[in-house]
């Protein structure tokens, strides 16, 4: 579906968090990199912009910009932190870092900081006071508000016709705004928690300043994609890479619906599936009513995996095989012309970088790991929406409640939780303490409430006494996450109790393991997953 809004990411760790900001209010949206050339963007004729926060220093020589004609287009326009510091140079105002007030502003981003005093930086919590009852800041004025600020260079000197709207002690110049032109910024973050107004004031800006529809729900996003596959692949065959869990099920299901017995699903067994994963998908997609062939890959993958240690080789690897397998299946068929896959867009923006210097943090084997060579073309009707507007896709397409809440499985299965070489003795190794804990979880009744929960077995060998003789063996962690879409995440602290029995069953029960650890790393700055 056409977005309303754009937003033009800098390369905040927050930028997703403003996309989910936006759909949550019901407006759909996008986010692009933000040197996308203005009258690119300008012809997909959005009706407002927000510009994202970004690690950069405006004043930087390599710092990324923004097409000036993007802000002499009549759209309104919201910027955050690092995007209310471009709107400011752009349009003529001076930015500098603390200390900066009366000396030119700072030649890049490194004497930017070296000029910031500890003291003087604002990371975290901070109160803020706006000056006039004004939209998208309709707050009372007689008091201070609590934002997250994150930033080291301030706005000193506004462009002409811009004020002052809102103050902090750190930041005269917290919010401002030219309320002709509809062009507004804030030094802080409105969209994340730590903000409890700034869901109001992103809210205003959707709806009273830029006047947008709210036309996003599954139900129109789910008829919108059927009809632009049916528009798509008129006629031919398309086959899909469906591994159970609920992403590559939901994209089977739309694309099902829109071309029907056109589509052709292959489950892939890669030897890397958990304890009875299997038996259990197999079932599960029987009541779909999908056309669905099941594929016994399991040698091939652990052969070519043989004495790969690297997990970005692992990942690669795992997504090459997969592709090379579907391409194989559909030399068998007649016509077919695409591959579909249940990407979704936290595996793209951990997989691609979007702009800048942002980073890689891992290769998802279905888009960093795919071959470049590929014959056939690709339909991911999921790759803009993250985990829980995919549920909401699934339930509207009717997919029964026990399958929308499987926890996410990662597509290289158990490779990525098997540190170190993966081999078979390592993986009956891994499936069995996994299995305990699982079924651990289950009893406590906390799969619901937990994002994630499984074991990784460590390439790490410890001293320990097992019936009074010396055993040197290998170390098991039990990683529990609670989240709301993968990109950000918690770990949850499970009974006392029960972390007592998964730690004895686990040494009882699985040979080959005298030690298990608890991790308690949050994302970021750790990832879900250990590779």
């Amino acid at each position: 579906m056409k977005a309303q809004l754009l937003i033009l990411d800098f390369g905040s760790q927050y930028t997703q968090l403003i996309a989910r900001t936006v759909r949550e209010l019901g407006v759909y949206c996008e986010i692009v990199p933000g040197n996308t050339p203005g009258q690119e963007l300008l012809g997909r004729h959005p009706s407002a912009l927000i510009l994202s926060g970004g690690p950069a220093s405006v004043n930087s020589k390599c710092a990324p910009k923004i097409d000036e004609v993007l802000l002499h287009a009549g759209i309104p326009v919201f910027g955050i932190c690092y995007g209310m510091q471009l709107i400011a140079t752009v349009l003529g105002g001076r930015v500098g870092g603390w200390g900066d007030e009366d000396s030119s502003a700072t030649a890049d981003a490194e004497s930017a900081q070296n000029c910031v005093s500890p003291q003087e930086r604002e990371f975290g919590p901070s109160l803020v006071k706006f000056n006039r009852l004004q939209a998208p800041f309709l707050f009372d004025v007689s008091r201070e508000h609590s934002v997250w600020m994150s930033h080291g260079d301030k706005v000193l000197e506004m462009p002409r016709g811009f004020e002052i709207l809102a103050s902090s002690k750190g930041s005269p110049i917290a919010a401002f705004g030219n309320i002709a032109k509809k062009i507004y910024g804030v030094q802080f973050h409105p969209e994340v928690h730590h903000t409890p107004i700034g869901k109001d004031i992103i809210k205003s800006f959707l709806f009273d300043i830029a006047e947008l529809r709210q036309d996003w729900n599954p139900v129109c996003f789910a008829t919108e994609v059927i009809s632009a596959i049916k528009e798509k692949v008129p006629s031919g065959r398309v086959i899909c890479a469906l591994s159970g869990g609920v992403d590559s099920t939901v994209a089977a299901l739309l694309v099902h619906r829109a071309i029907g017995e056109r589509l052709v699903c292959v489950f892939v067994d890669n030897g890397l599936l958990r304890e009875g994963e299997r038996e259990v998908i197999e079932r599960s997609l029987k009541s779909l009513e999908l056309n669905v062939c099941v594929v016994d890959a399991a040698k091939r993958f652990l052969g070519e995996l043989r004495g790969i240690s690297n997990p970005e080789e692992k990942r690669k690897i795992i997504g090459r095989i997969f592709i090379e397998i579907f391409e194989e299946k559909a030399a068998l068929l007649s016509d077919v012309q695409y591959l579909v896959q249940g990407t979704l867009y936290p595996d793209v923006i951990e997989s691609i970088s979007v702009v800048g210097q942002s980073h890689t943090i891992k290769s998802h084997h279905n888009v960093g790991g795919l071959i470049d060579n590929m014959k056939l073309g690709l339909i991911e009707p999921l790759r803009e929406l993250f985990k829980d507007e995919v549920r909401a896709v699934g339930r509207g397409l009717g997919i029964s409640e026990e399958f929308i809440i499987r926890q996410p499985f990662p597509g290289p299965g158990l490779a990525i939780r098997c540190l170190g070489e993966v081999t078979e003795e390592r993986l009956a190794i891994l499936r069995k303490a996994d299995f305990i804990l699982r079924e651990e979880v289950h009893v406590l009744g906390l799969e619901e409430v937990l994002w994630q929960v499984f074991a990784v077995l460590l390439p790490v060998y410890s001293v320990g006494v097992m019936g009074d003789a010396r055993t040197y063996e290998q170390a098991v962690a039990i990683r529990a996450v609670t989240s709301r879409d993968g990109m950000t995440a918690d770990w949850y602290m499970l009974p006392e109790e029960a972390l007592r029995r998964i730690s004895a069953r686990i040494i009882n029960e699985t040979s080959g393991v005298n030690r298990v650890v608890l991790d308690i790393s949050t994302k970021p700055p750790a990832t879900i997953e250990w590779e």
